[in-house]
């Protein structure tokens, strides 16, 4: 014991010691304040445990029934919405769960006593939730048994239609053959002209022919039947299917051939069956959207009923938040007389901090903390020559003394950071000639893929020229042919009293055709002559401007761009839908150069919308309740060309929705060799290209876009040739002032340039 004491008289001025006394007052005075806070929160938690045992769980009661009512509301739309028995079992069992957990909530709600007229309608709409249920669960039932015979139905008119082709197709050749050439039989002789190319012979093949084509109208209305989601369109589709019933029953009486009229008729007759009974495709159809109306009602129902419940529980809630209110009054009572005490508790030992503070901290060890800082922030300036004397023998004197240890370990360490920043310097410049090397790498891979698009352009240059004269050949031909049949029929009309009627009418009649289907060459081989041309001239165009139609120019080279992006990619689709102004007006351009201008920017479009379909059909893949073939997705992509003439210019839109772009984006695809996507699908000159193109027209491009919704570039080409040479020269000059400055860097750009 004298030794603990003479040790603490040794001590007494170590700051230990000192600061010793004052956290003993300062627990003192904090064990006093807690007994006050004690006895304060004491008094609160028996307020708060009267609102806890009766307002809280009442309101927790009616909160629950309130949120199990929108749980129950929100199930009824997915049972209306089940596509299959296992769907619909497991959300029946769902709804059966909440329902239950529903009821427990009612009851618990019961038994927190509240008025009981009140209760009453609340279960009284619980109960009307429940039963609207139960009517969407029946209905449903009969959808899918519905659907089972709507599935039937479109099996047996598979096969009748089956069955008709079977009959008709043959009986349609063999009438034709007997018609045309009077044979029954190739192994009998043929009967006479004046039978076999008679008028009920001719009116039998006519018969026939309307009979297929009404079973082919017949079983389209079905099927239109069978897709049909309006009501209101179902009936003028029966209409129509029982005048071609009754168009039917017309030619199968007047058709003279009782063999196949006997085959036809009880064929034709079930087809009527199927569209027209009692539960066929129409009235089957009819019933079902009766169904969906009368689940679209229930589901409004539903929800009515569910705000009706909730308007009940918000009532009961505000009553129990009126007595947790008063309850809380009182409770901010007990809470101020503590606040009182402890206010007062805190004043006391605010006054002994200040005393501490001034005392100890302020007179005795700040200062001299403050000047062994100064020298701490003076060793980490850099001087570390000078040495540290402080006196005393408490812990700031220890630290004086351990700081001086520092110090001269210091000096030895500041000559090894020498060295490791030299090192860390020299890792420095080998990242940075690995980044220059990768840069460089890239820039051969864009040379390298520009040299195989100019070899390709040669290949498809040589290919084109090869193309070009067999069409020509096509095209002369054809030509001639037309001729020689123009020839061929003056020579008929000349001679036709030397024919028979029917003999004249066929020669015509198959004259007429073959000048058709050579005209239909003719002009589909000018159109390939039109591409082919088109190609050479993008290939090695001359620099001529000529006046073109804008319209064709465009519908020709974005037909050009899409089949060269499908032939890569056959599974590629694209919905191409041109609104084209008639009226524009032909300008004077160099047509190779703005084809090509419009090649890039379809092939862009074409780019960016696969790229979102291949995500949506990914993401559909991935997406947890996904159906088995994920690989339909609701992305169609879509196309927009769009002309039209303002007073001094000539517009066209080029509109996809695909990926779009981003701002920082948008702000760089001007730029050569910048691109988005890998290097070896582009080269980043397309679009400078493009720009360039327009310049040289004196017109302009402006690119609005938005990310994942759609991307449209607007090109804006002058009418007048005057003005868009004058438009050329500005944007010249702008091109040259921006060169100018992007031509004389600084000083410290050069050096890291070299």
């Amino acid at each position: 014991m004298i030794g603990h004491l003479k040790r603490f008289i040794e001590g007494r001025f170590r700051i230990a010691a000192q600061l010793y006394l004052g956290i003993g007052g300062a627990v003192t005075l904090t064990m006093i304040a807690s007994l006050v806070g004690w006895f304060s929160f004491n008094r609160v938690g028996d307020i708060q445990e009267r609102i806890n045992k009766g307002s809280i769980p009442e309101m927790a009661a009616a909160f629950a029934v309130a949120q199990q009512s929108g749980t129950l509301v929100a199930v009824a739309p997915r049972l209306a919405a089940v596509s299959s028995q296992e769907d619909f079992s497991r959300v029946i069992a769902n709804i059966n769960e909440e329902q239950g957990i529903f009821e427990t909530q009612l009851t618990a709600l019961l038994q927190q006593g509240i008025d009981e007229e009140r209760f009453e309608q609340i279960q009284s709409n619980g109960n009307a939730l429940i039963t609207n249920i139960k009517a969407i669960e029946s209905t449903v039932t009969g959808s899918f048994v519905l659907s089972d015979r709507s599935e039937e139905l479109r099996a047996q008119l598979i096969e009748v239609e089956n069955a008709i082709t079977r009959i008709l197709v043959p009986a349609i050749d063999d009438q034709l053959f007997y018609t045309m050439l009077g044979y029954r039989n190739l192994n009998e002789a043929p009967d006479p002209r004046e039978q076999h190319f008679s008028n009920a012979e001719l009116n039998n093949f006519r018969h026939l022919s309307e009979l297929q084509k009404n079973a082919t109208i017949q079983i389209q209305l079905l099927a239109s039947a069978f897709n049909n989601s309006d009501a209101a369109l179902l009936e003028p589709l029966r209409e129509r299917f029982e005048a071609d019933v009754a168009k039917t029953d017309q030619h199968l009486a007047a058709l003279g051939m009782e063999q196949v009229q006997l085959e036809l008729a009880p064929v034709f007759k079930r087809l009527s069956a199927l569209g027209l009974g009692e539960n066929g495709g129409f009235a089957l159809r009819a019933r079902e959207l009766a169904l969906n109306d009368s689940q679209q009602v229930l589901l409004g129902m539903n929800r009515d009923l569910a705000i009706d419940l909730v308007s009940e529980v918000e009532s009961l809630v505000r009553t129990s938040r009126d007595r947790a209110r008063e309850a809380t009054e009182t409770s901010a009572q007990v809470i101020l007389t503590g606040r009182s005490l402890l206010l007062a508790l805190n004043i006391l030992s605010i006054v002994g901090a200040i005393l501490i503070a001034w005392l100890l901290i302020g007179q005795i060890l700040l200062r001299r903390l403050e000047k062994l800082s100064d020298r701490m922030r003076s060793m980490a300036g850099g001087d570390l020559e000078v040495k540290i004397d402080i006196a005393g023998s408490d812990e700031v004197a220890d630290m004086a003394q351990a700081l001086e240890v520092f110090r001269r370990n210091a000096l030895e360490v500041q000559r090894l950071n020498l060295v490791e920043k030299l090192a860390e310097e020299l890792s420095s410049k080998n990242s940075e000639l690995e980044k220059v090397l990768v840069d460089l790498q890239r820039a051969q891979d864009q040379i390298v893929m520009r040299e195989k698009l100019a070899a390709l352009g040669e290949l498809t240059a040589g290919v084109a020229h090869e193309i070009k004269n067999p069409l020509n050949f096509v095209g002369n031909f054809s030509a001639v042919s037309e001729e020689l049949l123009e020839e061929l029929l003056e020579v008929v009309e000349e001679n036709k009293d030397k024919f028979d009627e029917d003999k004249l009418e066929i020669i015509q009649y198959t004259c007429s055709d073959l000048t058709e289907n050579l005209q239909s060459i003719r002009k589909h081989g000018d159109r390939a002559n039109r591409i082919i041309h088109d190609m050479l001239m993008m290939g090695g165009g001359t620099g001529e401007k000529y006046f073109t139609d804008l319209n064709a120019l465009l519908t020709e080279h974005a037909q050009l761009a899409y089949h060269s992006v499908k032939a890569s990619n056959p599974e590629f689709r694209l919905d191409i839908r041109e609104e084209l102004d008639p009226n524009i007006s032909q300008i004077e351009v160099v047509p190779q150069d703005i084809g090509r201008v419009f090649v890039n920017m379809v092939t862009n479009a074409c780019y960016a919308t696969n790229e979102r379909r291949q995500e949506a059909i990914i993401n559909a893949k991935q997406a947890p309740d996904s159906p088995q073939d994920a690989a339909v997705t609701p992305y169609i992509p879509i196309l927009t060309l769009t002309t039209k003439q303002t007073e001094d210019h000539i517009e066209i839109h080029v509109r996809d929705n695909g990926k779009g772009m981003p701002p920082e984006v948008i702000a760089k695809i001007f730029n050569p060799f910048f691109t988005t996507k890998p290097t070896d699908k582009g080269t980043g000159l397309g679009l400078a290209l493009s720009n360039d193109i327009i310049r040289e027209h004196g017109g302009s491009i402006q690119v609005n876009s938005k990310p994942d919704e759609f991307t449209e570039m607007t090109i804006r080409i002058p009418k007048d040739p005057v003005v868009a040479e004058l438009n050329k020269e500005s944007s010249d000059q702008a091109t040259a002032t921006q060169t100018e400055v992007v031509e004389a860097p600084d000083t410290e750009s050069q050096a890291l340039s070299s």
